[in-house]
């Protein structure tokens, strides 16, 4: 495997350089780039063959595991559908055992027919639609060359392809700010869709686009994120899920944006290659590149300085944009779009656009206008109108993190999406499992496989008591199925199992496991011992537990939670809207305080088995507060995340960052008021060390967090709520011994700190 060159994985095969629409707008035929007039119209059998061999050599060079190819031209569908199927034919033929081949084609739709659905059928070719919204928005740019409306064509195209929607991709729509933002993402979310992908209409600082204001197309898109975020997410949308995921540090869906490097190569019709097709904008023979598949080999192509200038990350982005405080989710914008003057060290020409829609996601999805909604949570509190709020924030956030790994899956992603109009009751219910999450994160990093979406579907035909047939993973001769139960006595990797009315049809040796609750009254949680993604605490778990395990759990839990609402009735609310989950853990040995959470794992609270009911009350207590300001600082920026200083945190033998500090903090406001009761209730000497202890320290650490001076205003005005909480208890009278044994123990506390980090 050669070692000096990234590997390209991505390339764009022109099978047809003419078309037989006239859009005003294309970048291939309206602007710099003229090349195409020397390229054959039509895609030949024997190139097609050698650019296979290609891609298929560079595969096995760099041992690949999937090679995505689109189908492009031109009009990719001018080809015709026999010489379509000779090209996938050879295109599947020639990849190395073990690579597979993700193969797609985008078109204008308007030759689109059954026969070539069949082929796209026989090869697995999943088919983009251009579309640029309801019928007078699409006639501004995409008409015949006699200037008809090309659109009724198209929209038969897209119902055609309703009839096999595992090939539908999307629609791709190029802006024109001209039309009404909302009248066509209405229109084009009508046509149901899997995915929408707004695209910035191509221009460069020499050629700049139509600005009719000076941030005309982030205001664009801003009117139809307002509208989707208020929808609840409907339809994926690639522009606003990449800026998501860019802003949590996640790859982003498009070149568009973000840092990701470019694993893209294009393959004209001659054969030859070319860099990024959008290039043709800038200048005539920009793209070019100088080698072909006949005479150069795609790795020595990957190391022509045009693809290797969109692959330097930061270091090749201009001055002004690594000043950019957005720079890591921006990315400096689309390559071409920077071309001015000859030279591409230059921001985006949407510069300005990109700055404005970047930060508005940023700031509504943080909700940075909502400190009314906030007020509660700041306070150390939060109800249950808050914890819904909050609550439904994570649901997006969830639903956004499947949309970027289940397409993987597209036979479970398909029967998902069905399932979310037909029993989204259900698909909420599955969802809101915290383990659900934390597999796709894994799957999103390549941690695990996504073959896992199989057993989640399979769940929410469980939860929905609906009928149907699913490939589910095996791991360790069980299937798990999120919030439902597992399967065990399972051979193999993968298992096939039927689901109807609510119940798995199996066969011995399999044996059924449900999952199982712990109640009080009309409260219960799940108990979380079976899920294979649980072990995200960084302690140990517990296995299954046996019948005498689960009866001790349920009796402390019923005389905790009988606890919370009879002396800490304010938490009780927002537990109930929340806490969902209990993953029990192992204790170590001499001390069963032994309790965790896990940002991605929302809901749920890891704890051992602790010595008593009200030692368990203060575990829930105190670890719901770090769920919930996690969720909130997925909600909100409440300080800059670049911040590297440690600080000294009194409940810590280590060093922590800020956000450490402020998750310590918040949930000590909890420990304080837990002892502040506790030493009411019981009078315990014990209990007024405690309450003595933690209301100084904890307003001490409020203290600290507010003098770092890198607290956003809304992070200001968080704290600051924080301390009107904790200030009150300052004056409160306890015994003069608690209060010096408490000194006391802070001190010890602060030495042990300061040896151990000199």
């Amino acid at each position: 495997m050669s070692q000096s060159v990234l590997p390209l994985s991505q390339y764009v095969l022109k099978v047809h350089s003419r078309c037989d629409l006239a859009c005003d707008h294309c970048y291939v035929y309206e602007n710099a780039d003229t090349s195409w007039r020397g390229k054959p119209a039509v895609l030949a059998l024997d190139t097609s063959a050698h650019i296979a061999d290609r891609i298929a050599e560079h595969a096995a060079e760099h041992a690949l595991s999937r090679v995505n190819v689109v189908l492009h031209g031109g009009e990719p569908l001018l080809a015709g559908p026999a010489r379509l199927n000779d090209i996938a034919t050879t295109l599947r033929d020639r990849l190395p055992e073990g690579c597979v081949l993700d193969l797609r084609i985008h078109t204008n739709g308007v030759l689109l027919n059954r026969r070539f659905l069949d082929v796209f059928e026989k090869h697995e070719i999943m088919v983009g639609v251009s579309l640029d919204g309801d019928r007078e928005a699409n006639d501004r740019h995409r008409r015949y060359r006699d200037g008809r409306s090309s659109y009724d064509q198209v929209v038969r195209a897209i119902n055609l392809l309703h009839e096999r929607p595992h090939l539908f991709a999307g629609l791709l729509c190029t802006i024109d700010v001209e039309n009404d933002p909302i009248a066509v993402y209405e229109a084009l979310r009508a046509l149901d869709p899997p995915r929408i992908d707004f695209l910035l209409p191509h221009a460069t600082w020499d050629e700049p686009p139509h600005w009719p204001a000076p941030t005309a197309y982030a205001d664009w898109l801003i009117a139809i994120y307002e509208r989707w975020e208020s929808q609840g997410r409907p339809v994926e949308v690639r522009i606003f899920d990449s800026v998501i995921r860019t802003l949590h540090g996640e790859p982003s869906l498009t070149e568009a944006i973000g840092l990701e490097p470019s694993a893209l190569l294009v393959v004209e019709t001659d054969g030859s290659y070319e860099q990024v097709d959008s290039l043709k904008v800038t200048f005539d023979g920009a793209p070019a590149t100088g080698q072909d598949v006949f005479r150069n080999s795609v790795s020595e192509a990957a190391t022509h300085p045009g693809i290797v200038a969109r692959r330097g990350g930061v270091a090749a982005l201009s001055a002004e944009c690594r000043r950019c405080p957005l720079v890591t989710a921006c990315g400096g914008g689309l390559y071409p779009h920077r071309f001015r003057a000859g030279s591409f060290d230059n921001p985006s020409v949407y510069c300005q656009d990109l700055f404005k829609l970047i930060s508005h996601i940023r700031d509504a999805g943080s909700m940075e206008n909502h400190k009314l909604e906030l007020s509660q949570f700041a306070t150390g509190f939060g109800g249950w109108r808050e914890m819904r709020a909050l609550t439904a924030t994570q649901s997006s956030i969830r639903r956004g993190a499947m949309r970027t790994v289940g397409p993987q899956e597209e036979a479970a992603w398909a029967a998902l999406r069905a399932y979310d109009k037909t029993h989204r009751h259900a698909v909420d219910r599955v969802l809101a499992h915290p383990f659900v999450r934390e597999w796709a994160v894994q799957a999103a990093q390549k941690k695990t496989s996504t073959a896992y979406l199989g057993n989640i579907v399979a769940a929410v035909a469980l939860a929905a008591a609906a009928e149907g047939t699913f490939t589910v993973e095996v791991e360790q001769g069980a299937a798990h199925f999120p919030s439902i139960g597992t399967l065990t006595g399972l051979t193999g990797s993968s298992a096939t199992v039927s689901v109807a009315e609510g119940e798995i049809r199996h066969h011995a040796p399999a044996r059924w496991l449900p999952a199982r609750r712990l109640t009080c009254g009309d409260f219960s949680v799940l108990i979380e011992d079976s899920d294979p993604f649980r072990d995200c605490y960084q302690l140990p778990l517990t296995g299954r537990l046996t019948a005498a395990e689960l009866t001790a759990w349920q009796t402390a839990f019923d005389a905790a939670w009988h606890i919370v609402e009879t002396e800490f009735p304010e938490y009780a609310p927002g537990l109930r809207a929340g806490l969902t989950t209990i993953v029990p853990l192992t204790a170590s040995a001499g001390d069963d305080d032994v309790s965790s959470t896990a940002r991605t794992a929302f809901g749920a609270v890891a704890a051992a088995l602790p010595r008593d009911p009200a030692t368990l009350a203060l575990l829930i207590i105190h670890e719901f507060q770090h769920v919930k300001l996690g969720a909130v600082f997925e909600a909100v920026r409440l300080f800059d995340p670049k911040d590297t200083r440690l600080h000294y945190a009194p409940w810590r033998p280590d060093p922590r960052p800020l956000e450490g500090l402020f998750q310590g903090t918040y949930a000590h406001i909890a420990v304080a008021d837990f002892w502040r009761r506790r030493r009411i209730t019981t009078g315990a000497f014990g209990a007024h060390v405690q309450f003595a202890r933690w209301r100084e320290q904890t307003a001490e650490a409020a203290e600290t967090l507010l003098a770092s001076g890198v607290l956003t205003e809304t992070g200001v005005w968080f704290v600051e709520r924080m301390r009107e909480t904790l200030t009150p208890w300052l004056t409160e009278e306890i015994p003069a011994e608690a209060v010096s044994a408490a000194k006391v123990s802070a001190r010890a506390h602060h030495e042990a700190f300061e040896t151990q980090n000199q």
